[in-house]
């Protein structure tokens, strides 16, 4: 499993927002999809209000996020 950094914005009639998400997955399609399904879930919102800008895969250093950065090193 990798880690991804997805970022993107909600953009609801009355709410603009933007979000970064770290998580694991075998690709970054798979990342985009889970972050869909977890924002949509969580806050009400649907895929067509919510923009993903960039998923980028990100090194065991660069994790920002202390139980995945656990979980990955092993530390």
């Amino acid at each position: 499993m990798k880690v991804f950094k997805v970022t993107g914005e909600i953009n609801k009639p009355r709410l603009s927002t933007s979000f970064v998400r770290e998580l694991l997955a075998d690709k970054s399609e798979h990342a985009v999809e889970k972050v869909y399904a977890e924002i949509g879930s969580r806050h009400r919102v649907k895929r067509t209000h919510i923009k993903i800008t960039s998923a980028e895969e990100i090194s065991a250093q660069d994790i920002k996020n202390p139980i995945l950065k656990k979980i990955v090193t092993g530390e």
